[in-house]
């Protein structure tokens, strides 16, 4: 399990300009993206206690969290997720699903999840039977990809922030969507042991402070 740092910066439009520019003068753009940026479509988890949620507005140390999502549409290959943040650090399990399989989980169909080959359908599976977890809400957004080798660095930028609001039909590309308070853009920057000194300065903002935006959190404002 690779453990990793993570920034995260909410920044403006300008910003946003003045960082592409640096970005890609340092680093590679990340080779999925089309025309610079790809679109997202994750569904997150939660339970009745909205557990999650409140983990993550209450600061807990340890926690977890669960979404699956696809990227630009393509049904064909839908990725589950459960990420973990530990002392200020995050890792990420994932596994692929297919779309009927994914359109099951999102029914809570979770006989056949529980015998699965693999694990993370198992533990997903455990977590909805035991622990209550289910589909919350939508969140779709565009993102800019950044890589640079050292340090296995990855630079995003987030924008067009939307949410689902109660929509869980996920692979409904035709489920209304509304943009999340203030429409942000999101900086993140993640890496392993160390952080290069020229992506470091890349990504240097005048008054911009290091945040815990959650784009969970963000598209539950309306409830």
């Amino acid at each position: 399990m690779q453990w990793r740092h993570e920034w995260k910066h909410e920044v403006t439009p300008s910003d946003r300009i003045a960082l592409r520019q640096r970005l890609g003068a340092v680093c590679k753009l990340d080779s999925h993206a089309t025309n610079g940026s790809y679109r997202i479509r994750s569904l997150y988890f939660d339970n009745l206690a909205d557990k999650a949620l409140r983990e993550k507005i209450d600061g807990v140390d340890r926690r977890e969290k669960w979404r699956i999502r696809y990227y630009d549409g393509n049904t064909n290959l839908i990725h589950l997720e459960r990420k973990a943040k530990a002392h200020g650090l995050g890792t990420k399990d994932s596994c692929s699903l297919t779309a009927n399989e994914a359109q099951s989980i999102v029914e809570g169909n979770t006989a056949w999840m529980s015998c699965d080959d693999r694990q993370l359908v198992r533990r997903l599976a455990m977590a909805m039977t035991c622990g209550g977890m289910r589909p919350r809400t939508i969140v779709d957004y565009e993102r800019e990809p950044y890589l640079f080798p050292a340090g296995n660095v990855r630079v995003t930028i987030d924008f067009n922030i939307r949410t689902g609001l109660s929509c869980i039909d996920f692979l409904d590309s035709s489920c209304a969507t509304a943009p999340v308070p203030g429409n942000p853009i999101i900086l993140e920057v993640k890496w392993d042991e160390f952080l290069p000194s020229i992506v470091r300065d890349a990504v240097q903002l005048t008054g911009r402070r290091t945040s815990s935006y959650s784009k969970y959190a963000a598209a539950r404002a309306y409830d």
